[in-house]
């Protein structure tokens, strides 16, 4: 591949990227909200405790009541238990079926805090809140034409300042670094001549550079009492120009005249510059914090995500030279602004540990229309548990179910051909944080 722009910075976080993965889409649409075990075991509801230096990422309000330097790092296990589609009439049809290549994926996570003094304070995180994997068989799958692999790669690095107004309340504040990349790939069909039937005669596969964009976030927490506390936070939305090239393989035919006929038509085994963007959804989250006792603490957590920045995704091919260019193509998505919900319970059994507990609903933005091998999003209901544990070392895990509701998808965008079908989905997430 090519490369564009300048080294420096941007190439050293952007091999950070190659640490993140590829991470499947877990929150609805492709966000990954699983930042931190301590959060997690409470199922991200944590926007109003915000007491460890996860805060970084659920609420830069929490970085005011630092106390002592304190570092954090773990990773989020990710393993798919079921995914798999089934297709409807009148295309692919009722016997179409086909499973995705399991999921297999580990999503790190670091944070560093310091107080400079008793009102201000200090922290670097650096996480992968966005992410997507899909993969299917590219030469069984009905959908190959679509999608084989789509794989959406981030990272964040959020430096952030934090400001212990009162006692009670603080506010914190952050600058955005997201360094991303993309991977495409899909067959490409044509109508055989001489058998008049659709056969493969090309592979697509269309890879970014890492490309990097720039966005903001703050917080607000607000320790009302020993019984009541409440945060609000918010990240802004970021957009990613990517550059890089397509490069177009050829697949035979069986017949060695078309093969060679195409040979003459299409561009293969060449790169061929194209440009995309994508524009991150802002997130805002608001959290409510109640101490049933001197154990026991609940939290609610409503989170808002503005998916309607992700309507469409125009794949341009930018050569000047016309033998280098594919026809541009655009996916249609037409998202929606959704909201998720959390509950967290977390029982303090001694003063060296924890239990949690937790529920989430999270809505998809994505409409029945842009339900495709792509991304098939859909509804979920996520179950965790947790412990966490004090001593010279802090250790924190979680566990979390995470059961999508099946999604058919029975209509179409009128100027695309239908593919039709249900999908249906279960996860696994296995979270540990490590800090000192």
């Amino acid at each position: 591949m090519r490369r564009r722009g300048t080294l420096g910075f941007s190439a050293a976080v952007g091999a950070l990227v190659l640490l993140a993965g590829a991470g499947p889409s877990l929150a609805a649409g492709f966000g990954i909200f699983e930042q931190g075990a301590k959060a997690m075991g409470m199922a991200g509801a944590f926007t109003a405790q915000a007491d460890d230096p996860s805060l970084l990422f659920h609420n830069a309000g929490g970085l005011a009541f630092v106390n002592e330097r304190a570092f954090a790092a773990g990773v989020t296990y990710i393993r798919s238990s079921k995914a798999d589609f089934r297709g409807a009439a009148p295309f692919p049809g009722p016997s179409a079926h086909a499973d995705q290549s399991g999921l297999s994926e580990f999503i790190p996570h670091g944070y560093f805090v310091q107080p400079i003094n008793q009102t201000w304070k200090v922290g670097l995180g650096i996480d992968a809140p966005f992410g997507l994997t899909t993969e299917w068989d590219p030469n069984t799958f009905a959908g190959r034409y679509i999608s084989t692999k789509a794989a959406l790669r981030t990272v964040d690095v959020n430096p952030t300042i934090g400001w212990q107004v009162t006692p009670t309340f603080g506010i914190g504040l952050g600058a955005i670094g997201r360094f991303s990349d993309i991977t495409l790939e899909r067959r490409v069909p044509a109508v055989n001549p001489f058998t008049q039937r659709v056969v493969d005669v090309a592979k697509v596969k269309l890879e970014s550079d890492f490309n990097n964009g720039y966005g903001w976030n703050v917080g607000l927490l607000h320790r009302v009492n020993e019984s009541f506390s409440w945060g609000l936070s918010y990240r802004s939305k970021i957009k990613i120009d990517y550059t890089g090239d397509g490069r177009l393989t050829q697949v035979s035919t069986g017949n060695a005249q078309l093969d060679a006929v195409l040979r003459t038509r299409l561009p293969f085994d060449r790169n061929l510059p194209i440009e995309t963007s994508i524009e991150f959804p802002d997130m805002a989250s608001l959290g409510l914090a109640f101490a049933l006792s001197p154990d026991l603490l609940l939290e609610t957590d409503a989170n808002w995500t503005g998916w309607s920045s992700f309507d469409r995704t125009l794949i341009h091919f930018s050569s000047s030279n016309a033998a280098d260019r594919l026809p541009d193509s655009t996916i249609r998505s037409d998202w929606n602004d959704v909201y998720n919900y959390r509950a967290g319970l977390r029982w303090t059994v001694s003063q060296t540990a924890q239990w949690r507990f937790g529920f989430v609903y999270d809505q998809t933005p994505q409409p029945e229309e842009a339900v495709s091998p792509l991304l098939p999003d859909a509804d979920r209901n996520g179950f965790t548990i947790g412990y966490g544990h004090t001593g010279t070392w802090k250790t924190d895990v979680a566990l979390m179910y995470l059961d999508f509701k099946e999604r058919k998808r029975a209509k179409t965008f009128p100027d695309e051909s239908p593919f039709l079908g249900t999908y249906n989905t279960k996860a696994w997430l296995l979270g540990v944080t490590v800090g000192f």
